[in-house]
C-alpha cells in the first residue's frame, strides 16, 4: 500500500471513529496525514549525537492543548527539525504539537494534554511508526490505528475483530470496552520486562487447579493488593503501578501466574497440564486484528512454543478463563474460548501494544 492510499484510509478511520463515538474531533485530511508520516519516517532514520529519535506528534491547534509550551516562531515540520527536538520530548506523554501554517504544517510547541480521538503519530525506532489516538481516559494507553514498519503496513481492523466476538480485553486494546481494564497495564508490563511469561485469569470460584499439574508457588492467602486498589478506585496512583509491575514480574518465573477475576494473585510458577478427563487441544484459530488478515486454523502444536501450547490447553479446558502469553521477541498472544466456533482463539495483539 502506497503512502497516499494509506493516508486516505487513516483519514477515513478517524472521521468514521469520531462519527461512531459521537464526539467532535480534530480530524486530519489525507494530505495532512501523508505529510506527517513522511516527516516522521525520514526523521526516524536520522541520528542526533549517535541516538535515533523517539518522538510523538499530535495534530491539534495550541488552543486545544490546554497548558502547553509554545515557541515564538512556528518551526518547520521537517526531519532535521524533528531530530533536533527529539531529545527534549522523548519521555512518555509529551507530544510535539503540529498544526496548519499557510499551505503547510509546522510545529508550534509541546503539550501533555490532547483531546480524545486526537491524531497522534509516534516514532518508536528507526523505520517503526505507530499512528494512534487518545482514548476517553486521559491516563490510559492510546488506541493504535496503523503500524508502519519499513515497507510493511498493518491497519488495525476493529470491526472485523469485534465481529469475531473477541474477549473484552482485546476489545479494550482496540479502543472499545472498559478503558480501566486491569489487564492492559499488566500486558504492557509483561511485555516490557522481555523475559516472556504467562498469565491466566480465572473466575474466582472456578476449579482451575484441575488443569494444573503442579503449583510450586501457591499464594496463601491470595495476594489482594491489586484487587483492593481496584475496589477502592485507586487505579491512577503510584501504588497501583507498583502492584502491576510486581505481578507482571512474577510472570517471568517459569510457569504461569494465576490471577482471579477479582485481581487477586492465587499462584505463580504454575505448570499447566491436561486434567484426567480432559481432551488434548488439537486445533486453534489464530487471528491478528489487522485489515486483510485471514484467520488460520492450525494444530496447537504449531503455535510456537511450550507457553503457547500450554495456554491453549488451559483455555480448552477452562473455557471461562483467559490466557495472556508474552514472548521474549515481543510477540503477545491472548487466548480465549469461542463458543461460536467451539475452538480456542489465539489473538496476536503485539501491534496493539506498541
Amino acid at each position: 500500500m502506497d503512502r497516499r492510499t494509506l493516508s486516505h484510509a487513516v483519514a477515513e478511520h478517524f472521521r468514521h471513529h469520531a462519527e461512531v463515538a459521537g464526539v467532535e474531533a480534530i480530524v486530519p485530511d489525507a494530505a495532512t496525514v501523508e505529510k506527517i508520516i513522511d516527516a516522521a519516517f525520514w526523521a526516524s532514520l536520522r541520528h542526533e549525537e549517535g541516538r535515533g529519535p523517539t518522538i510523538s506528534l499530535a495534530y491539534l491547534p495550541p488552543t486545544a492543548a490546554g497548558t502547553a509550551l509554545l515557541v515564538e516562531r512556528p518551526l518547520g515540520l521537517d526531519p532535521a527539525t524533528l531530530t533536533k527536538l527529539a531529545p527534549a520530548v522523548e519521555r512518555p506523554g509529551i507530544h510535539l504539537g503540529v498544526w496548519k501554517n499557510g499551505d503547510g504544517l509546522s510545529v508550534w510547541g509541546a503539550t501533555r494534554t490532547i483531546p480524545p480521538l486526537c491524531f497522534v503519530l509516534e516514532v518508536i525506532e528507526p523505520g517503526l511508526l505507530v499512528i494512534k489516538h487518545r482514548r476517553a481516559d486521559p491516563d490510559g494507553k492510546f488506541a493504535n490505528v496503523v503500524v508502519l514498519e519499513g515497507d510493511q503496513v498493518k491497519i488495525v481492523d476493529p470491526e472485523g475483530t469485534l465481529d469475531s466476538k473477541c474477549p473484552d480485553f482485546v476489545a479494550t486494546l482496540l479502543g472499545f470496552g472498559n478503558s480501566e481494564n486491569v489487564l492492559l497495564p499488566l500486558a504492557l508490563s509483561m511485555r516490557a520486562h522481555k523475559h516472556g511469561g504467562s498469565l491466566l485469569v480465572v473466575p474466582h470460584d472456578s476449579s482451575w487447579r484441575k488443569s494444573i499439574v503442579s503449583v510450586p508457588y501457591a499464594v496463601a492467602p491470595p495476594f489482594s493488593k491489586l484487587g483492593d486498589l481496584v475496589r477502592q478506585g485507586g487505579e491512577h496512583d503510584e501504588t497501583f503501578k507498583n502492584a502491576i509491575d510486581a505481578i507482571a514480574g512474577l510472570t517471568a518465573v517459569d510457569g504461569a501466574v494465576v490471577l482471579s477475576d477479582r485481581w487477586d494473585v492465587l499462584a505463580f510458577g504454575a505448570k499447566i497440564g491436561r486434567s484426567e478427563s480432559g481432551p488434548f487441544v488439537e486445533d486453534v484459530l489464530v487471528r491478528e486484528p489487522i485489515r486483510g488478515h485471514t484467520p488460520v486454523k492450525m494444530p496447537a502444536s504449531e503455535l510456537g512454543g511450550t507457553r503457547h501450547l500450554s495456554a491453549a490447553q488451559f483455555i480448552h479446558e477452562q473455557r471461562d478463563a483467559l490466557a495472556l502469553v508474552a514472548s521474549q521477541d515481543g510477540r503477545f498472544t491472548v487466548f480465549g474460548w469461542s463458543p461460536r466456533a467451539q475452538l480456542v482463539h489465539a489473538y496476536r495483539v503485539e501491534a496493539l501494544l506498541l
